[in-house]
């Protein structure tokens, strides 16, 4: 028996997926749980990716025309209750402020005081707060298209928890937008489809597939919903992103009404879509390794970090004083069209335990720099789409005049990785018991990675869907936007089909 190789996180995916996920996490430095049950605290590391990530897609949002702003945080009741269809998808989840103070208790202690007079529900999302005010923002076809975004938090209660995918409160960005007719409302809905697959595959380096949703997947009260399905390395789907057509329903309920170019009035057509911290969780999923966190360049909190190797004063100097020129230089760079972010690790710890610091945090590109590479004008290279062991020494001008081309062999590699691993665990299932054996764990003992994501025929029933759900914990991901027809036999029912959808495990 041939003896473990050793790896920075234990246990290993293979090993244990949900608490290797959990230890890439705290390996990395990314977040905590909080003190309050169900929330997470973002720590920096974790924070500045969710930072470039927002920057980003803010400057694409900007790019289609649309402008940010902000709504409250509290909601009142009777604004869900507008819209009947929407409240009933969301009341299970709602945390609901009922008092608008403390008072003291008599015991040393405090209670609740000041019953509010009507509910306020701590948002879970803003298509009713957001809906009142475009009601009295929209008046005339002139005011059309109404474009808008938000980014902010949202709180949704949930029981089970998991830092990133599922937590009680999350950040996340909302668009909202109002339109003339229901085809420019449908385009923008696609529009802002593709603007996250955009950004998934060329900023995260993860593919995904477009798709409808189902109607039992449908957000509360849209008459469409479309999303982007990712593949993570557990071969469980994560919706990575929605996109939502609202038709008219939730411009009735706020009374958004604008006078038509005839002259008459008329209900507008909205949408909304969004996405959330849980790409932070699609990162870790999609790339990282067993030893830990693997970033793509676009979005990594550092490009490359630079690491002093030193045994005295005299060296220190020396090596410090090469490493100010070289970054000199450095900051003259721009990659993805930012400057070239870096650090440079000063900490009093041996460079062996500074290495695998970063390794575990994901870092694209590691430089150590020591006396012999000052006296060579050289540095020594490490990057994280490669074996830790898999380092080269370049030359300073040889390393400056390629490190974009570096970055991007990183980013296309990821990416590349990603797809090849999709690509190898989806298949065409056409028999219901071969079905059933796909999605059934080989070893019950560990049962998370296994299945993967399977093209199967579907007649439309929503019967089918949920049986196959409570049989298996198998869900019909999307509906994908690119299909050929064909014509089969429903996987479970055997009834008529004309087109294959997909079915997987999902976060």
């Amino acid at each position: 028996m041939s003896k473990k190789e050793k790896t920075a996180i234990e246990p290993t995916r293979l090993e244990n997926y949900p608490a290797w996920y959990q230890q890439v996490i705290k390996a990395a430095d990314l977040a905590e749980n909080s003190d309050v049950r169900g929330c997470m605290i973002i720590k920096p590391w974790g924070y500045s990716l969710w930072e470039n990530i927002q920057r980003n897609l803010d400057l694409m949002f900007k790019e289609t025309g649309h402008v940010n702003a902000y709504f409250p945080l509290f909601i009142p009741k009777s604004f869900f209750e507008k819209e009947a269809e929407h409240v009933e998808g969301f009341a299970k989840e709602c945390a609901v402020v009922t008092h608008s103070r403390l008072e003291e208790d008599g015991k040393g202690g405090l209670k609740p005081g000041g019953l509010l007079s009507e509910e306020l529900i701590v948002r879970p999302t803003s298509e009713t707060i957001i809906g009142a005010s475009f009601s009295r923002w929209v008046k005339s076809y002139r005011d059309l298209p109404l474009l808008i975004n938000q980014w902010a938090n949202v709180v949704r209660w949930e029981m089970r928890t998991r830092l990133f995918l599922r937590t009680s409160e999350f950040l996340w960005q909302e668009g909202h937008t109002v339109h003339e007719t229901k085809e420019e409302a449908l385009e923008e809905t696609y529009s802002m489809l593709d603007v996250y697959a955009d950004f998934a595959e060329n900023y995260l380096a993860i593919p995904v597939i477009k798709g409808e949703k189902t109607e039992s997947e449908r957000f509360p009260g849209a008459l469409q919903t479309f999303s982007i399905e990712a593949m993570m390395q557990d071969k469980k789907a994560l919706q990575s992103g929605t996109s939502h057509f609202l038709g008219q329903n939730f411009a009735e309920a706020s009374k958004i009404k604008f006078q038509n170019r005839e002259g008459l009035e008329e209900l507008a057509w909205t949408t909304s879509w969004g996405v959330s911290t849980r790409l932070i969780g699609a990162l870790i999923m999609a790339h990282g390794d067993d030893d830990g966190l693997v970033l793509p360049p676009k979005v990594a909190s550092a490009h490359i970090v630079i690491i002093p190797i030193f045994r005295n004063k005299e060296e220190e100097t020396q090596v410090l004083t090469f490493i100010n020129n070289f970054t000199d230089e450095l900051k003259k760079i721009h990659y993805s069209e930012e400057k070239i972010r870096f650090l440079v690790d000063n900490r009093d710890l041996r460079g062996g335990e500074k290495v695998w610091d970063w390794i575990k945090k994901g870092v694209p590109v590691r430089l150590e720099i020591g006396p012999r590479d000052v006296q060579s004008d050289s540095v020594f290279m490490g990057r994280r789409d490669r074996s830790p062991k898999d380092k080269q020494s370049l030359k300073v001008s040889e390393f400056l005049a390629d490190i974009v081309s570096y970055l991007d062999e990183i980013q296309d590699e990821l990416y590349r990785r990603a797809l090849s691993f999709r690509q190898g665990n989806t298949i065409k299932i056409n028999d219901k018991a071969e079905f059933y054996r796909y999605f059934t764990p080989e070893n019950p003992e560990n049962p998370e990675i296994h299945g993967g994501f399977a093209l199967s025929h579907w007649c439309g029933k929503s019967d089918c869907e949920e049986k196959i759900k409570n049989d298996l914990k198998v869900t019909i991901r999307c509906l994908p936007l690119e299909y050929e027809e064909e014509h089969g036999k429903c996987i479970f029912c055997d009834e008529d089909s004309k087109r294959r959808v997909i079915f997987a495990k999902s976060y």
